[in-house]
């Protein structure tokens, strides 16, 4: 049986981009309260937006190095229950926060050790691409190769620089359980598409692109 691979939109900062990922088919949002991003948003915007989200559309909340107390604050007050921890978090972190779904990120560069994942038990893990001093949203690719042969407990998310153009090659050379977009289906640093939004979509959608499940 065929199953389309699923997406999450990332770095949403309005109500008009967040309605319009869902409409194309986004499974998740992810909101970056991150202070340092472009892609930044109030947890008071958050709540308003949710708040306006159809059913089964899963409200991710960006962190990078942000203190326990903070980002349960920020959960608490948004209604958020998935979190993704973008920055050097410890696998010890993790733990303390595990009645919430998380996803652990890692940027990927040719030194790194694949060992330092199965320290964390975390729900999916997401790969992305290295870049000093941006934690995430370069808009870059990292070699997709270096995940053939490794060996995960928990699905994994593809991130960094996919776009139209090589989602297919992506979802060719590696079988992840989800994709995460950001700067592809951008105006501008945290302003979406909608006409990027939807080609990208078409793209994933096709025949020729579908994952094996």
């Amino acid at each position: 049986m065929a199953e389309k691979v699923r997406v999450k939109i990332c770095g949403i900062t309005n109500k008009e981009d967040a309605l319009s990922a869902v409409f194309y088919g986004a499974s998740a949002l992810g909101f970056v309260f991150y202070k340092n991003s472009p892609r930044f948003i109030s947890p008071s915007r958050v709540r308003k937006i949710i708040e306006q989200l159809p059913p089964f559309v899963i409200p991710v909340g960006v962190f990078v190095n942000q203190k326990e107390g903070a980002i349960r604050d920020i959960c608490g007050f948004t209604h958020i229950h998935t979190i993704q921890l973008h920055g050097e978090e410890t696998p010890q972190s993790c733990i303390r926060l595990k009645d919430y779904t998380i996803i652990k990120g890692f940027r990927i560069q040719d030194s790194f050790d694949f060992n330092q994942v199965t320290q964390y038990n975390v729900d999916a893990y997401l790969f992305d691409a290295y870049q000093e001093n941006i934690p995430g949203g370069t808009g870059k690719t990292f070699p997709w190769e270096i995940l053939n042969g490794q060996k995960f407990k928990k699905p994994f998310i593809l991130a960094g620089g996919l776009n139209k153009e090589n989602i297919s090659q992506a979802l060719k050379m590696v079988s992840p359980y989800a994709v995460d977009i950001s700067s592809a289906v951008e105006k501008s640093p945290g302003v979406k598409d909608a006409r990027l939004i939807r080609e990208f979509f078409d793209t994933l959608n096709s025949e020729s692109f579908l994952n094996k499940g």
